[in-house]
């Protein structure tokens, strides 16, 4: 591999950050074509964004590794129009450059927020406490794991929680917000390790938590007859069938999808200031938290106040979008040489935690959700943001309800447990292994 990318470069291209908006949509159509291509992917229940973003970075490999041409991407953008709506005033007047999938991804999690009854939230009882107390379980087992083969490996012990649920629960967001802390404890490169192993783990998760739920679904003889019917649940879930489908289904009611549009972008300005307050405390959240909270307390209003204005099926498709783009742009810029430079400790330390992940989640995790359909649902879920991010746990999930339809309270209570609740835990969790090891 060495070899191939020792060779001269005809040409090298900086592309600009918005090329990756423009290619967004033939990339995930392309996804989608190659689903329809090659069905055991779609049998496996990978998702069209991962395909597609995996294939748009493949290309850009395979050219990069000819020699022929390589392409570098701008990931962030200064354009105050476009990131004015993610950023509190304060910050916005500075022009900071901001990430281009922020918006999406903060929307994404907006939608999730306003499309979570609080009634289902609620019934989701046991289900809730187990899923809860197992994505935590699996955050300590990680950092254990992690710790034990790092000193193993005679590497720095932090290694072991980077590369623990620091990136594979947390993520990129909960690295960029612990790596001045491990820093501080000696660990000077805890943002470029970080950064490599989640993206490895939002790889791994898109890549793993699909086919995971069809096998033990399958080893458990479909579970089909649980399958709830999409008339009880037609205002919190829906099955897509696509992104063009998805985008005509939701222009179609025009009236409701202008307002749903409107009260999304509110919901996201108002939660801009929202985690701005949070980080003035001192909170290590990610970028979305604001707005996820500002999204779960309006629903919550409207419950109360008895309204049925908040359409869960328009706001399922808008949110499916928007995470459907946010993972074709965040995977089509991924560098996937850069992933070569994850060897040695690193490189055994994330895979045996991804392994001991799926048998925790397999073997622990299944039997107590129920071995059916939700419980399924809520392992793929889980693995999605338990090794790589909610986005990829969603987009996980909801290639499953595509073809064995609904399961409303999974796909209700997982995006409320991974994009908020985990992160309650998580924080705790994280900072108690650094004290220890600082």
């Amino acid at each position: 591999m060495g070899r191939a990318f020792s060779a001269p470069l005809f040409m090298i291209v900086a592309l600009s950050a918005w090329w990756l908006l423009v290619l967004a949509v033939p990339v995930l159509l392309a996804g989608e074509a190659l689903l329809r291509r090659f069905s055991g992917l779609a049998r496996c229940n990978i998702p069209a964004s991962v395909a597609g973003g995996l294939l748009g970075a493949a290309l850009v490999l395979g050219l990069q590794a000819s020699g022929v041409l390589q392409i570098t991407w701008q990931t962030k953008v200064t354009a105050a129009w476009w990131t004015w709506l993610a950023t509190p005033e304060p910050e916005w007047f500075t022009r900071p450059a901001k990430a281009i999938n922020l918006p999406l991804l903060v929307g994404f999690f907006t939608c999730v927020g306003l499309a979570a009854p609080v009634s289902i939230l609620r019934t989701g009882g046991r289900a809730l406490v187990i899923l809860l107390g197992a994505a935590t379980l699996m955050a300590v087992l990680q950092n254990v794991v992690g710790v034990a083969l790092a000193r193993a490996l005679d590497a720095p012990p932090l290694l072991g929680v980077v590369c623990g649920s620091l990136t594979l629960v947390g993520g990129h967001g909960t690295v960029l917000g612990f790596a001045s802390r491990f820093e501080e404890a000696g660990f000077t490169a805890a943002a470029t390790v970080g950064a490599a192993a989640a993206t490895f783990g939002l790889i791994a998760s898109g890549l793993l938590a699909g086919p995971l739920a069809e096998w033990l679904l399958r080893k458990n003889g479909g579970a089909a007859k649980s399958v709830a019917p999409a008339s009880s649940s037609a205002e919190t879930t829906i099955v897509r069938r696509g992104l063009v489908a998805d985008v005509r289904e939701f222009l179609g009611d025009h009236p409701a999808a202008l307002t749903h549009v409107l009260v999304v972008a509110v919901c996201i300005k108002v939660g801009a200031w929202v985690s701005f307050g949070l980080n003035a405390m001192g909170a290590a959240f990610p970028a979305y938290m604001g707005a996820l909270l500002t999204g779960l307390a309006l629903r919550a209003a409207h419950d109360a106040a008895g309204a049925t204005w908040l359409r869960g099926a328009t706001l399922a498709r808008l949110g499916g979008v928007l995470l459907a783009l946010f993972l074709v742009v965040t995977l089509t810029a991924l560098n996937l040489a850069e992933l070569a430079t994850v060897a040695g400790p690193m490189l055994i330390i994330l895979v045996v935690n991804i392994a001991v992940s799926l048998a925790f989640a397999a073997l622990i995790v299944w039997p107590l959700l129920g071995r059916d359909h939700e419980a399924a649902v809520m392992v793929a879920g889980l693995v999605g943001f338990g090794v790589g991010s909610t986005a990829t746990a969603v987009a996980s999930m909801d290639a499953i309800v595509r073809r064995r339809g609904p399961a409303p309270r999974a796909q209700a209570i997982v995006p409320a447990t991974g994009g908020f609740l985990i992160d309650l835990t998580n924080a705790p969790t994280t900072t108690a292994f650094l004290q220890w090891l600082r």
